[in-house]
This record gives structure tokens, C-alpha cells and sequence, in this order.
């Protein structure tokens, strides 16, 4: 799912839904040394194991991945490299995930990247709308149940 993250120029990377941080994890073994990971995460019981980790690098908060724009000023951070995406967006009600993307589009640096992964093709369509031509869609199936990666990069 990460594959193609440069780990050498990415200094901001969030992470929406980073559940229980499998990812994360890798993530923050990876980051350079002035790199900084936040992640969204609403769940308590998720929250509680990524405070667990204990990293330097590693902001977690307790905040809905909509507020993204309003936690990243609070942070002083104006935009972000990647977005890595485990948010279940098809079981999110439509404006609450439409918001979601708008405004996670708004905090990605012209040529970032939002990398989303789901279990269907359904939300091609929107995310096509957000991020028009550029995307590529890749498959996973090593991935237990298998699932879908959508790489959206923000040309402007």
C-alpha cells in the first residue's frame, strides 16, 4: 500500500483510520529523521495502542479525519506530502467521507499523494471527481480479504 512513498523527501505524512497502526508501524521505521506521522484516529480502543507507541515522530489524535484542516493549522502545518487511508469510506455516511476527501485533497502539497485502500471499486467514481485524471488503481491480493488501492495524486 505504501510501496511508493519516498521516504527521503516526504517531511509530512498523515494517516486517516490507522486502526490498530500495522502500517503505522512501518511508517514510522521508515521515516526520515525530520519527518513527522499524524494520525486521525476516533476509535478509543485504536487510540489507546497508537499512544502505546511512544515515538517522537508520531502525533496521534483523537479527532475525526474531517477535521483535518482545522488540526493541521492548530499544528502549524500548511500542507502534507502523502495521505494514507484506511478509512472505510463506503460505510461513512456521503458528506461526511465527500468531506473527507474535499478537504484531504485541500491539505495535500500540489503533487502529494492520497493513497486509499477499500474492498470495491465503488468509490472510483468519487475519488476520480476529487482528484480527476490522476489516479491509479491497484490490487492487493495478498491482502486478507483482498482489497483495492486507489494512488491519487494532486495536480493542479
Amino acid at each position: 500500500m505504501i510501496k511508493e512513498i519516498d521516504f527521503t523527501k516526504a517531511q509530512v505524512l498523515v494517516e486517516l483510520g490507522p486502526g490498530n497502526g500495522a502500517i503505522t508501524k512501518y511508517i514510522l521505521n521508515n521515516l526520515a529523521p525530520n519527518a513527522i506521522l499524524i494520525c486521525f484516529e476516533i476509535n478509543d480502543n485504536f487510540y489507546c495502542q497508537l499512544k502505546e507507541l511512544r515515538h517522537p515522530q508520531l502525533v496521534v489524535l483523537k479527532v475525526s479525519a474531517e477535521k483535518i484542516l482545522y488540526e493541521l493549522k492548530k499544528l502549524k502545518i500548511d500542507k502534507v506530502n502523502y495521505i494514507i487511508s484506511s478509512l472505510p469510506l463506503t460505510i461513512i455516511p456521503e458528506e461526511v467521507s465527500d468531506e473527507i476527501l474535499e478537504k484531504s485533497f485541500q491539505a495535500l502539497h500540489p503533487n502529494g499523494i492520497y493513497i486509499q485502500y477499500q474492498y470495491s471499486l465503488s468509490y472510483f467514481k468519487k475519488l476520480k471527481e476529487v482528484f480527476k485524471e490522476s489516479i491509479s488503481l491497484g490490487f492487493e491480493p495478498l491482502n486478507i480479504p483482498p482489497a483495492f488501492i486507489y494512488r491519487c495524486k494532486k495536480v493542479e
